[in-house]
């Protein structure tokens, strides 16, 4: 279908639907969403034989369960913000978390237009939007915000749109709490029929086994059991007010689950997520399948605004990227991925999800799925999994996520292959398969005009108004690195993805050498990224003392986004970094002057607050391994 007839289309929807609801206000329909967060599809409904969740497995049953969405990123905030606009995170700048850049002109919240038409909107009550709009959001999107807000406080007869944040399935209580505060905040609440018995729990296979690990495994499936019993909570609240017949009911979570090699990872266990909608009779030929089924379609959250929007006979805005999955559209082909910066743990990769098959491209293949990263690393599964750390003695499917390194770029055949064991990248009977899922996450990159291969430095600097040329020649440095590597480096045009594929190589000939050493030297502000990836790569393999001395140099500079870098660059050093402790102790408490120092991420600072707990973060894990060697 054209694009011009996909907007005829839509638009003679919208008008059949407006002539309907003008007709009568109270036939318009409400929305519920609610959201689980950390939970990839272990629901008995999507056949999970371990799982005990009677309210979600009920709700299938009086709804359509889908099988292929996916979430947009396998982290929280960057995918809050594709949520609240319909566009992809890296098009606006909100791919690393924590985003201190503004949005977009003219872009806002999609509930505001739900506002504008006389919907009743609510937010309970997450609102980490990860932007330096949030607030600005906040006040054009919710008429009410917080953890009261609710559908039962609208004016009398106005339609609502409702939204409900769970956290009992967070990564905080599956892991991350210690496990006496799980058993007494969580468990307490779950039967003894309804506990999981650790020595029974099946892992999966990319998992060692130890009691440590049965003991999370199971503690996981727990937090789903709870995060059921509050959705049926939710869902008794609806039916007591009379509102079952005229609410459509969605429920998802918001990336996949929080245990090791599914979040912040872009396989099918960090991006592959459930969902459910529930709706009634009088708008179900607006959605496909019938109660019961299942549908295969192909979604991704960036259609999740322009649904509810067409649902509720509003016009989709020209600025969002997404497109809506309601009957007679035309269907998605492919789902987008990206994995930029959590936390402190810098990364950049891209992946493309088809029907059947996963492309991921990791541009930072040098830097472990399992690299330290401070709040998670609280989970004692992290510390067992690197306790455990041992290539002899793993499969292939658990050394993957502990390895020291990536692939490059890896394919998988879900449908046979569902936990993404086998990497088909160099396998020629796949290689049409490879060209073609490639190809499509090139052009996708090209046409939402991604800024993650933009040094974050330089989006912080300019505010993330970057220009067409400045975006695609970062992205084109960035993707002819796979191209083969260069014997020698000139200082022609060398740009911070160029100086990336130092990693890819183990040693230099002397004039490419002698480049890396002069863009080491380079002191404007634009360049300091730069001589950071130099300086890193000259201590990893020359263990050159004045580039460890420009890297702690670095940890005194004003803008608190270079000392980021330069601190991590410096943790990840490790050893070869023992002469950074007396600058490392110092740049601690000057971040402590900034932001006290917690074990756990906190939301909603000011920008030098967010980037002075992620260094602190660094600083802190940094120093512990020093004082314990």
């Amino acid at each position: 279908m054209s694009t011009n007839c996909q907007r005829a289309a839509h638009a003679f929807f919208v008008f059949l639907l407006a002539a309907t609801f003008t007709a009568n206000a109270s036939d318009r329909p409400n929305i519920l969403w609610i959201t689980a967060e950390d939970m990839s599809p272990v629901l008995g409904c999507y056949g999970d034989g371990q799982a005990i969740t009677p309210n979600l497995d009920q709700l299938a049953r009086e709804g359509v369960r889908y099988t292929h969405v996916f979430a947009t990123a396998p982290v929280c905030s960057p995918v809050r913000s594709t949520l609240i606009t319909g566009r992809y995170a890296p098009s606006m700048g909100t791919h690393n978390m924590r985003s201190a850049l503004p949005l977009p002109d003219g872009m806002t919240g999609f509930p505001s237009l739900l506002k504008r038409a006389g919907y009743y909107t609510t937010n309970n009550s997450k609102t980490d939007y990860n932007t330096l709009d949030a607030q600005r959001l906040i006040e054009e999107s919710w008429d009410a915000s917080g953890p009261d807000a609710h559908w039962r406080d609208r004016p009398k007869g106005s339609p609502f749109f409702a939204v409900f944040n769970l956290m009992t399935s967070h990564q905080s209580r599956s892991m991350v709490w210690p496990y006496e505060k799980f058993q007494s905040e969580v468990q307490s609440r779950l039967t003894p029929l309804q506990i999981h018995d650790p020595q029974k729990i099946r892992l999966p296979p990319y998992y060692p086994d130890s009691n440590l690990i049965r003991r999370d495994w199971a503690r996981f499936y727990d937090c789903v059991t709870a995060m059921d019993a509050e959705v049926g909570a939710i869902l008794n609240q609806l039916r007591a007010d009379g509102l079952d017949d005229n609410t459509i009911v969605f429920f998802y979570s918001d990336h996949g689950s929080g245990m090791p090699r599914h979040k912040r990872v872009l396989l099918d266990s960090g991006m592959h997520v459930p969902m459910i909608i529930r709706t009634p009779r009088p708008w179900q030929t607006l959605l496909q399948g019938l109660p019961g089924t299942s549908s295969g379609q192909l979604i991704s959250f960036v259609d999740l605004p322009p649904t509810v929007l067409q649902l509720t006979a509003q016009q989709k805005p020209e600025w969002m990227q997404g497109h809506s999955f309601c009957a007679g559209n035309e269907a998605r082909a492919f789902a987008f991925g990206h994995r930029d910066r959590v936390d402190e743990a810098i990364d950049c990769a891209r992946s493309v999800r088809d029907s059947r098959f996963l492309y991921i491209r990791n541009f930072m293949p040098h830097i472990s799925h399992h690299q330290p990263t401070a709040w998670p690393d609280q989970g004692q599964i992290r510390g067992e999994l690197s306790r455990l750390t041992d290539q002899q003695a793993m499969t292939t499917a658990q050394w993957y996520y502990v390895a020291p390194a990536r692939p490059r770029e890896e394919l998988y055949d879900c449908a046979a292959d569902p936990d993404n064991l086998r990497n088909l990248v160099d396998s020629p009977g796949h290689r049409n398969h490879l060209t073609r899922l490639r190809d499509a996450l090139h052009a996708h990159l090209k046409t939402t005009q991604d800024l993650g291969f933009v040094p974050e430095v330089e989006l912080a600097e300019k505010r993330g108004r970057i220009s067409a040329n400045d975006q695609a020649d970062s992205l084109d440095d960035a993707w002819s690195m796979f191209d083969g590597d260069a014997t020698e480096l000139t200082t022609e045009e060398l740009t911070w993805w160029k100086l990336q594929s130092l990693f890819l190589r183990d040693r230099l000939d002397q004039p490419s050498e002698t480049v890396v050493r002069a863009v080491m030297e380079q002191s404007s502000r634009r360049t300091i990224p730069l001589t950071i990836v130099a300086a890193d790569w000259l201590v990893r393999t020359e263990r050159d003392p004045s580039a460890m001395n420009h890297l702690i140099e670095l940890t005194r500079h004003d803008d608190l986004n270079i000392v980021l870098q330069a601190m991590r660059a410096i943790e990840l050093l490790g050893d070869d970094a023992r002469s950074a402790v007396p600058a490392v102790k110092e740049l601690s408490k000057r971040c402590t002057a900034i932001q006290s120092p917690s074990t756990t991420a906190t939301f909603e600072l000011t920008p030098d607050q967010d980037l002075a707990m992620f260094i602190s973060f660094s600083a802190g894990a940094f120093l512990k391994r020093q004082s314990e060697e």
